[in-house]
């Protein structure tokens, strides 16, 4: 079965398929899929979770030992199965069609290739695959129907927009839809639900502050405390609502405490990245500040993120952004300073 990526929400309230595929070009939408169906299956009964990534030298027989290997406690198993050069190979393709004829209500099999081109898409495998389950093609929706997944993002939150602004974002997003996802968020730290107005979006996309938060997070990974101090000064002067800040240096830290925790556990750093949904050159720069930082500074910065939540929703005392300083020179500083309370010499 295939069904287009709009059509799954409503696929997984009727049903749960013991086969998934998912392919495209849009690793936004890849993943926010792959999600959906994991909760979905956690709701059913799948606690249980395997991962194989088909690397040089994978050996198959793990994939069938894996859908053998039931819990003792009659657990339900999800098997996700990650095929980064979406080529499985002679032997991978036998084994894949072998599972396509003896699928099991207590196995599931989440199978998330790459973007395949049309001689890919009638493979033998492939085509076993989609015959047996449901496969989504997920790719990044064209400029003409752009304005209509940012109003359907809207909607998740409950705002609304015009069709001349969503055009307008739409305009600004075109094939970063990773940028159109943060925009939206945005639109939601900063405006209460209900209908956007157009001055409202223009103000917040065409934020063109020489101070912005692209730069806070650019100095937080690069531990750049001149930089870092200059950019939440600067943001403070023009008032940039505080939410927006701590969304943005929250981000950048959860991401890299997962990744770093996945590291301490012998992971792979590549399948890591991808998994906190970190792409293109910020790869580097995390690369780097995962070099510097420990998992106990970055458990540290998260407790005072939380702290720092609670101030802005008036629990406690303290100055929003000394604290927002602190938290960020105590990441630049390998955490010499998170554990100080504020007002007291690092």
């Amino acid at each position: 079965m295939l069904l287009k990526g709009e059509q799954l929400a409503a696929h997984l309230e009727r049903e749960l398929r013991p086969l998934y595929v998912l392919y495209g070009d849009e690793p936004l939408l890849v993943l926010e899929a792959a999600d959906a169906i994991r909760a979905k299956a956690r709701q059913q009964g799948y606690n249980e979770r395997e991962v194989l990534t088909v690397l040089p030298q994978f050996d198959w027989g793990q994939l069938l030992a894996a859908g053998g290997n039931l819990s003792l406690f009659g657990d339900r198993k999800l098997i996700d199965l990650r095929l980064p050069t979406g080529k499985p190979g002679k032997e991978g393709s036998a084994v894949l069609q072998q599972w396509c004829q003896h699928l099991s209500p207590d196995t599931l099999l989440l199978v998330t290739l790459p973007e395949l081109d049309w001689r890919e898409e009638k493979a033998v495998w492939f085509t076993a695959l989609a015959n047996a389950g449901v496969a989504l093609k997920l790719n990044a929706p064209p400029l003409a129907e752009l304005p209509g997944w940012i109003a359907g993002r809207l909607r998740r939150q409950q705002q609304s927009a015009e069709i001349e602004s969503l055009k307008f974002v739409a305009e600004r997003v075109e094939g970063n839809l990773l940028a159109a996802h943060q925009e939206i968020q945005k639109l939601g730290l900063l405006y209460p639900p209900g209908p956007l107005s157009a001055a409202q979006i223009r103000d917040a996309v065409l934020n063109v502050a020489r101070y912005d938060i692209d730069g806070l997070r650019e100095a937080l990974l690069a531990g750049d405390i001149g930089r870092l101090t200059r950019t939440l000064d600067g943001l403070m002067q023009e008032g940039e609502a505080p939410p927006l800040v701590l969304w943005a240096m929250s981000e950048e830290i959860r991401a890299l405490a997962a990744i770093r925790s996945g590291l301490d556990n012998g992971r792979p750093l590549e399948l890591l990245l991808k998994e906190a949904k970190v792409w293109g050159p910020r790869q580097i720069a995390v690369k780097k500040t995962l070099q510097r930082l420990s998992t106990a500074t970055l458990e540290a910065a998260l407790r005072q993120a939380g702290r720092i939540d609670r101030l802005a929703k008036g629990i406690g005392q303290g100055n929003l952004w000394e604290e927002f300083l602190r938290l960020g020179l105590g990441l630049c500083a390998d955490g010499r300073l998170i554990a100080h309370p504020a007002g007291t010499a690092a």
